[in-house]
């Protein structure tokens, strides 16, 4: 998550070289060029065994991953670095929550929206409503993205699913910021976007394997609800975004939302039958739990976001 808002804050600074749009096509073009070339001739032969359903499904799944980014870019250049991500953070917490058709429940989405609410501070008028808009859209990509890389994660390897989803990226967001790019190529600018696209996505998304590999889907889960606050807090140290007081209680509620839903959510499995538990499920160093898991975020970039 550092790594992850580390490289967002950067891409930032360099929103005033060639916009928004511009460096998010720049990232993914970066990130889709080194996962090509590490996938090597193996990804041919790889798509060629791939029904046309199973592309399709990368192609959806690549163009989600590319309005995440873009909506995400452009809600940071009008808001604040940790209201887009807890904006953002409405999309997963929301899937989760429904997720487990339990009204009371809903005191989590509750919680997130209030805190989402302190943060933007529509009383004092200074939110700008289409940084707010575009955060939300944000969020129903998330949202989005979460349910299409559970079904279609286990088509592809993790490094092979990658590739093609940040190939589809970069061409859906090519119209967003080539234009910006060809126009005033700046070396300075091409050389900071690939060590931004190293800081996110690329980055992320292999320490986020790693971690998958050995903590639990409820612990994970637990880490990431810190997320909006990681967002924050890089924003103050790299770009100097100072949150007022309500902020920061607004990030709080956001946190404690997250964290609620994930250990209920973690939790929700111990009032099945024991006779219908699946013990892998319950082991977080099980194998089988841990190869199920990973093709299902291997399918696309992790965001944050959520990664989210």
């Amino acid at each position: 998550m550092f790594v992850l808002h580390a490289g967002s804050a950067s891409a930032v600074r360099l929103f005033d070289s060639v916009g928004p749009g511009g460096v998010t096509w720049l990232r993914l073009c970066w990130a889709a060029l080194i996962l090509l070339a590490v996938s090597g001739r193996s990804l041919l032969p790889a798509v060629r065994a791939s029904s046309w359903r199973e592309l399709g499904a990368v192609v959806i799944l690549g163009t989600v991953s590319a309005g995440m980014m873009a909506f995400y870019s452009e809600a940071t250049a009008r808001i604040d670095l940790g209201t887009a991500t807890s904006l953002e953070f409405l999309g997963p917490l929301a899937v989760g929550v429904l997720a487990l058709r339990r009204r009371r429940e809903l005191v989590w989405i509750a919680a997130a929206v209030s805190g989402v609410l302190c943060l933007t501070r529509p009383w004092t008028g200074d939110a700008d409503p289409v940084g707010v808009g575009l955060g939300l859209a944000g969020a129903v990509c998330v949202a989005l993205y979460v349910v299409l890389a559970q079904r279609v994660g286990g088509s592809f390897g993790a490094v092979h699913g990658l590739a093609l989803a940040m190939t589809v990226s970069a061409v859906v967001t090519a119209p967003l910021g080539a234009p910006a790019v060809v126009a005033d190529p700046d070396p300075r600018v091409l050389l900071s976007t690939f060590g931004v696209a190293l800081l996110f996505p690329l980055l992320p998304f292999l320490l986020e394997m790693v971690a998958l590999q050995r903590m639990s889907r409820t612990a994970y889960s637990t880490f990431v609800s810190l997320d909006p606050a990681v967002s924050l807090l890089m924003g103050m140290i790299v770009i100097a975004q100072t949150p007022a007081p309500v902020q920061v209680v607004g990030m709080a509620l956001v946190v404690v939302a997250g964290i609620g839903s994930a250990r209920y959510n973690g939790a929700a499995p111990a009032a099945q039958d024991p006779a219908q538990r699946d013990p892998a499920a319950e082991d977080p160093a099980a194998p089988e739990r841990g190869a199920a898991e990973r093709p299902a975020r291997a399918a696309a970039p992790a965001t944050d976001p959520v990664g989210v």
